[in-house]
């Protein structure tokens, strides 16, 4: 199945894509690259999820806060090129996590986007390299931000 055919099977929204907070393009094609600029904990209606994990949020509600994140880059994504069918394959993944500073489970978290890309384009072209690591405070007071790299068809 196509990506577009299995976000659909997933049953999801995309939030609205979010515009730029500073001075940055949220997305840029260099060639048969796309590159996602950070992302935040966008929702439906626009808001933000925000907290710390390990403070506010416990670790569950950070790996859903990650998998948010993932449904506001597709959201990009589909606002720019039109279809999720057009990336091919994630190539990376880097995950920032705002969190209480004895936290470890940083990839737990960063996994609630990563497994949502591997929804969308399969094991195989959904899954490239990662990073997660941890830092003391992110924009807004968001839980999570993510930036990552894509092969384009």
């Amino acid at each position: 199945m196509s990506a577009e055919e299995n976000f659909k099977k997933l049953g999801l929204t995309l939030p609205p894509a979010p515009g730029p907070k500073g001075v940055y393009k949220p997305c840029l094609i260099d060639g048969k690259y796309l590159y996602l600029s950070g992302h935040g904990t966008v929702q439906d209606d626009g808001s933000l999820i925000m907290g710390r994990i390990g403070d506010a949020l416990d670790e569950k509600e950070g790996k859903m806060a990650a998998r948010q994140v993932g449904l506001a880059m597709l959201s990009t994504i589909k606002a720019n090129l039109g279809s999720l069918n057009k990336v091919k394959r994630v190539i990376k993944v880097l995950g920032m996590v705002n969190c209480v500073s004895d936290f470890k489970r940083h990839p737990y978290i960063i996994n609630g986007c990563s497994e949502l890309f591997a929804e969308v384009w399969g094991e195989e072209n959904g899954v490239g390299v990662r990073s997660a690591v941890g830092f003391g405070s992110l924009p807004d007071n968001i839980p999570v931000e993510v930036e990552a790299m894509f092969e384009l068809h």
